[in-house]
């Protein structure tokens, strides 16, 4: 029976020999979700046997991975905003870069009352903007019934009010109700497929990544409907594809004001903010 030092340096190995991304790591994390312990244990216990089922289930996640699984779909969890969120194929991962979205709502929507997560997905932003914005009542939105069901385990994980809406974007909202619309919708061009990450290519959901053949159709419905249901002086906070700024810039006409653009770490404008003119 191999010890958990064995275990982890064979794994170690067997995802180095196919090109997995930090493979250390990531055998480190699936050892963990094996034997259901934090990675300090790892460590304190290297010299321990693995037990059979231990083993079996290392095995199943590391040719799981092999075979192109995120590992977040393996271990159904993903950090986001310092809190865990339950992930499965029916969502997207969520991506530290999104983040940024969410300071930007906070900062810009710190007074509102009334907000929405428009194609919620896993719920972390709605999740994160209700545990923030105590004081705000936050909805979110979107088309897939199974998004709709992990975006409610994650609520209810993380003591979250959310009220969720079962519907196309904005469909099912109210006329001037809201004080801010946040959203990461589909931004992926459909052109762009060949080229993506296998993990990504082959693994979430094409409903939420692909945004149409440029990858900003979802952008040109987006913005005429969170004019509608936003009240004079709220906000629209949407993350942007790595190409969108200027197209979506320009499908925001003289009915916004305050329009900018905010840059991820790596100096990528990935955030646009803009203000319905009061």
């Amino acid at each position: 029976m191999l010890t958990i030092q064995e275990a982890l340096s064979q794994g170690t190995r067997l995802l180095d020999d196919e090109r997995i991304v930090a493979p250390r790591l990531t055998a480190e994390v699936l050892l963990c979700h094996a034997l259901h312990c934090e990675r300090v244990y790892l460590y304190a216990h290297s010299e321990e046997p693995l037990t059979e089922l231990a083993w079996i289930h290392y095995g199943r996640y590391l040719k799981e991975r092999i075979d192109g699984k995120p590992t977040q779909y393996i271990t159904q969890q993903q950090e986001f905003y310092g809190r865990a969120f339950f992930v499965s194929p029916d969502v997207l991962i969520p991506r530290p870069e999104t983040e940024h979205l969410v300071e930007a709502a906070l900062k810009y929507g710190r007074n509102s009352r009334m907000a929405i997560d428009v194609g919620c997905g896993s719920g972390a932003i709605a999740v994160t903007l209700a545990l923030e914005l105590k004081h705000a009542r936050v909805f979110a939105s979107d088309i897939s019934p199974g998004a709709v069901k992990v975006a409610r385990r994650n609520a209810e994980t993380h003591g979250a009010k959310v009220r969720f809406l079962d519907g196309d974007l904005l469909a099912p909202v109210r006329d001037g109700s809201m004080d801010l619309v946040a959203s990461n919708p589909p931004y992926v061009p459909r052109t762009d497929e060949p080229s993506l990450q296998r993990e990504v290519r082959d693994f979430e959901p094409e409903v939420a990544l692909y945004g149409g053949p440029t990858g900003n159709e979802m952008y040109g419905r987006l913005i005429p409907e969170a004019l509608r249901v936003l009240k004079p002086g709220g906000w629209l906070i949407m993350e942007l594809g790595y190409r969108s700024l200027k197209p979506v810039r320009r499908l925001l006409h003289s009915e916004w004001r305050a329009v900018q653009a905010i840059d991820d770490l790596g100096g990528i404008p990935r955030v646009l903010v803009a203000q319905k003119v009061p």
